[in-house]
């Protein structure tokens, strides 16, 4: 039926992006509609597991057990370009592990999540258009239905049609490689995949089989060249060549879940915003899978924007917050695209990327070097740009035990946080928007601190005038 709905913002894509977003975005109570093309999830597995900086997000949201029960944690090196033997000491992260879970499971618990909190997902819902003006944004639908929002998100992918709508350009370098990606089944046991697939990987890290949870196994194999046509999902019987010619056999691979393809393509969006219309995810940023980094860049951008959406909608958003999404993200996503060039230039077949490979294989097993790497991975080691002060302004702070319990368990509810250990501070007319704790016995070595919805650090100090400046740039006007 055609019509106008209004709501407070419109997520296209119901990917592990849109749905982390749609669940920040009714923590405030914001009405959501997300639009997913595909009529049923596809049960892809690209993703295999959650960095630790994601792990803190979960955390920080009450979601963490949850996954940790459907999911492993791992504690090995390797996870750079598959240099290393060891998992680096002392990283500053209570989680410091890699937690393996499947991108379907992911998705399935984040749609769980956003169903219970009351976000609205439209499946088989198709975004062709869109049009704004100062007050909205109205994005038309394939069946001919029009749908009215105050803000929308584009988190619809590496072909966003709303990147595409805006005219962003999405620069960068087209895939020069490629590689196939299933699940299906095998015709071969356990002990012959694996001996396989060891002996094909001292040579070719871009090849794996893993098992599945619901059955069968995940394969990756390299293709023969770039296809000429990316959208289309490569056939079995590709597979079954491509694996003869790479491993000398094709498993008897058969029946398969899911086919797809990618490439080691880097682009990133010109701009994260055009007026009422944001990017996240792989529609503001696509690179390689190499480190696993991927869904977790686009969860940390959900992360990042969803308060700021939030406040922006009920009206307390100070002038410039929306703007600092971009200012934000968008440089860790260009510092993710070189990590993941570097990486899949250390995995090739190349003489001279071997021997920058051996050279590095040395380094890494320095832990200072090991763990400078990880931190990239993991995104613990990133911090925002909030100008002069402290050094660790603009950082994420790590949870720690307090009193009354830890940290990130008085989080849940994505406000702000004033961690006060003198006893002496107040978040006066900023208490709805920000909760105060006085907790003398917090594991910190600074008087106080103020924690935006995120985590991230936005002042550190013990003077209250001091403390009302950052306040009012984070939070936006004192309630009187």
């Amino acid at each position: 039926m055609n019509g106008w709905f209004m709501v407070d913002v419109i997520i296209s894509g119901g990917g592990p992006t849109g749905l982390m977003l749609a669940g920040e975005l009714r923590l405030h109570g914001v009405n959501v509609v997300v639009l997913e093309r595909d009529a049923q999830p596809s049960g892809m597995v690209r993703s295999l597991g959650l960095h630790a900086r994601s792990i803190e997000v979960m955390d920080q949201r009450g979601l963490l057990e949850r996954f940790e029960e459907l999911g492993t944690q791992y504690r090995v090196g390797g996870f750079f370009a598959g240099l290393g033997t060891s998992w680096p000491e002392r990283l500053d992260t209570a989680h410091s592990y890699v937690l393996g879970i499947h991108q379907d499971v992911t998705d399935r618990l984040l749609e769980e999540h956003a169903v219970a909190v009351g976000v609205d997902i439209r499946r088989g819902s198709d975004l062709v258009g869109l049009s704004q003006d100062e007050a909205g944004v109205t994005v038309e639908l394939a069946g001919g239905e029009r749908l009215r929002a105050r803000y929308l998100v584009g988190c619809d992918g590496g072909r966003s049609a709303v990147r595409k709508a805006l005219g962003v350009e999405f620069a960068g370098q087209p895939a020069s490689r490629e590689w196939l990606i299933g699940g299906m089944d095998v015709g071969v046991d356990a002990e012959t995949l694996t001996a396989v697939m060891t002996e094909v990987r001292k040579t070719e890290l871009w090849f794996g089989a893993m098992a599945l949870p619901s059955g069968g196994y995940r394969i990756l194999v390299p293709a023969a060249e770039v296809a000429e046509d990316r959208t289309a999902a490569p056939t079995l019987s590709e597979f079954r060549q491509r694996l003869q010619a790479v491993a000398g056999t094709d498993f008897g691979v058969h029946s398969p879940r899911w086919l797809s393809r990618f490439g080691d393509a880097t682009r990133l969006a010109e701009r994260y915003r055009a007026g009422r219309v944001f990017l996240a995810g792989d529609a503001a940023h696509i690179h390689p899978p190499t480190g696993g980094q991927g869904l977790n860049l686009g969860l940390q951008d959900a992360f990042n924007l969803g308060w700021k959406l939030a406040a922006a909608v009920d009206g307390w958003a100070p002038d410039g917050l929306l703007d600092t999404y971009e200012a934000e993200r968008r440089p860790v996503a260009e510092a993710v695209l070189d990590n993941t060039r570097a990486q899949v230039h250390l995995m090739s077949t190349d003489p001279g990327a071997q021997a920058v490979r051996r050279l590095l294989l040395e380094l890494v097993e320095f832990e200072e070097v090991n763990r400078h790497l990880i931190e990239k991975l993991t995104a613990i080691g990133i911090r925002y740009d909030f100008g002069e002060g402290q050094e660790r302004l603009g950082a994420r702070q790590r949870d720690v035990a307090l009193e009354r319990g830890r940290l990130y368990g008085l989080m849940h509810r994505g406000r702000g946080l004033l961690l006060d250990r003198t006893a002496t501070l107040s978040a006066g007319g900023w208490a709805d928007r920000v909760d105060h704790i006085v907790d003398a016995g917090a594991e910190l070595d600074v008087p106080a601190l103020l924690l935006r919805p995120d985590g991230h650090i936005a002042w550190i100090g013990d003077d209250q005038r001091e403390l009302e400046t950052h306040l009012a740039r984070w939070f936006g006007s004192p309630t009187a």
